[in-house]
């Protein structure tokens, strides 16, 4: 996750903050602010406040310098630099990216945050030389594009590659401990979580937003399935009993699109479940869920289906990725799951 920083060093207090109290409701690092109204800053919320003085700013004993980056030998400062403080922002005179490859490859301890202009500008940063700066810092008063450059900088939004699967096998079984993920986020139909018994074959399980004839719509829930269940988190997995309030998931939605959110409240509870066995690209998966009507998976349409009414030959959406992990991480070694 890469840093977001916003430049609210402007000489109008009240301006400013405004512009920073977004910041903190959208979840970024850090402000930089006059030395006179850091203290200000601080009380507005919780993140980090660089007060900025002569080129130079300090906060809770990390130190910051800030430079123009126009020539080889601001290059070479900006790397002796990166040995001696916490943090460079760096600014560009004419955006080109040898400088910023350079200073990426080259520099020491400092954590680099690029000052950008656009959203472009900070896509090429975030990703140069692959690995990208450790951030970006704006100036920017627009509440949407603040929190454009934010998901840009903390990979809030993604992509994974969904298939369709056709469902083979539905075998009810005895009672068991399944998982149910409350987040802190409010959910839509078509989106869910990716969660199966194979590291490499997860089913998208969609959320409890749709109204029920026997209890109200839950948006911000994802009954998983059974304890033993791998639930996809960016390119690592988790075991669903391993999850607890404020860790990270992922919501999936049918067109592959990813979004970040929380878990505010995991209940594991026993209840009857049942065995879900599907196929994709000769690729065999399962997953166990609760037996209930409620519990729902999501076909290529977007649309949810109940495991009341799932029968074999439907299809719904999976994810297929790596086969072998090691603690969350994906390995390259022999293994085989069923």
């Amino acid at each position: 996750m890469k840093e977001a920083w916003l430049l609210a060093d402007g000489e109008d207090w009240e301006e400013e903050k405004e512009k920073i109290k977004d910041a903190i409701e959208i979840g970024y690092t850090g402000v930089v602010v006059r030395e006179e109204f850091a203290d200000k800053a601080k009380k507005l919320g919780r993140l980090k406040v660089f007060a900025k003085k002569n080129g130079e700013a300090e906060a809770d004993g990390e130190k910051a310098v800030f430079i123009d980056i126009s020539s080889a030998e601001d290059q070479e400062k900006a790397i002796k630099l990166s040995e001696e403080v916490d943090y460079l922002f760096l600014s560009f005179s004419d955006w080109k990216i040898i400088p910023l490859e350079n200073l990426i490859a080259m520099k020491k301890k400092a954590k680099l945050i690029a000052v950008v202009n656009s959203l472009e500008d900070a896509k090429v940063v975030l990703t140069t030389l692959e690995k990208g700066a450790d951030g970006i810092a704006v100036r920017e008063d627009r509440r949407e594009v603040l929190r454009q450059y934010h998901e840009l900088a903390s990979g809030e939004k993604g992509y994974v590659e969904l298939k369709r699967a056709k469902i083979t096998e539905i075998k009810p079984l005895g009672v068991g401990d399944r998982v149910c993920i409350d987040t802190v986020t409010l959910m839509e139909v078509g989106e869910g979580m990716l969660v199966g018994n194979r590291a490499g074959f997860m089913f998208l399980i969609a959320s409890e937003s749709e109204e029920s004839e026997y209890v109200s719509s839950r948006p911000f829930r994802v009954n998983a399935g059974s304890v033993n269940a791998y639930i996809k988190v960016g390119d690592k997995t988790k075991y669903l009993a391993e999850l607890k309030a404020g860790d990270e998931v992922e919501i999936v939605r049918y067109d592959g699109s990813t979004r970040r959110s929380y878990v505010g409240r995991v209940k594991i509870e026993k209840r009857p479940l049942m065995l879900i066995k599907a196929v994709a690209n000769g690729e065999e998966g399962t997953v166990i869920l609760q037996n209930a009507e409620t519990i729902k998976l999501v076909n290529p349409e977007g649309k949810h289906v109940s495991v009341s009414v799932l029968k074999p030959g439907d299809e719904v959406l999976v994810w297929i990725g790596e086969k072998a992990r090691h603690f969350g991480v994906g390995v390259k070694e022999f293994i085989i799951e069923r």
